[in-house]
């Protein structure tokens, strides 16, 4: 039954959020979900483009053109590693920096928004289990990838 489904109310939790973002973020010339890109640059500053998209789970064309975007906006630079020239790493400027700790601070107030009137078992609890759930979708997502089949 759809009412059942939990990816369903997690998907609606998370297009909620995502329209939130992008409206509170527009002032920063962020835009469609650039801020999830950014949070991590800025949380692991060197990372190559390939594991930046592996952690926010999308494929390499549509991390390219949203990392080209926060170039061509000044948040973040790119080098080429050392080893591989075919690998870019990706660092944030001054400009990411700056807008880092308001991406923190609208993070922190979603998730109190989300989890008001839970108690702190609750929250721990909801926090395990979805913790779990990323787990599994995670092992899926990089079976698909790798050009696994599900099975239905």
């Amino acid at each position: 039954m759809p009412g059942d489904d939990p990816l369903r109310a997690i998907g609606v939790i998370a297009k909620a959020l995502d329209g939130i973002a992008n409206i509170e973020f527009k002032q920063f010339d962020l835009t469609r979900g650039q801020y999830m890109y950014l949070s991590r640059i800025c949380e692991e500053p060197g990372l190559t483009q390939t594991q930046l998209g592996e952690r926010i789970k999308v494929d390499r064309a549509t991390a390219t053109r949203a990392i080209q975007q926060l170039e061509a906006h000044g948040f973040i630079r790119r080098e080429n590693d050392d080893q591989d020239r075919k690998q870019k790493h990706v660092w944030p400027t001054e400009k990411a920096n700056q807008v880092y700790p308001r991406i923190r601070a609208e993070n922190e107030h979603s998730t109190q928004i989300a989890l008001q009137g839970f108690s702190a078992t609750e929250q721990q609890q909801v926090k395990q289990l979805l913790l779990r759930m990323q787990q599994n979708v995670s092992d899926n997502w990089d079976f698909v990838k790798r050009g696994g089949v599900r099975k239905y």
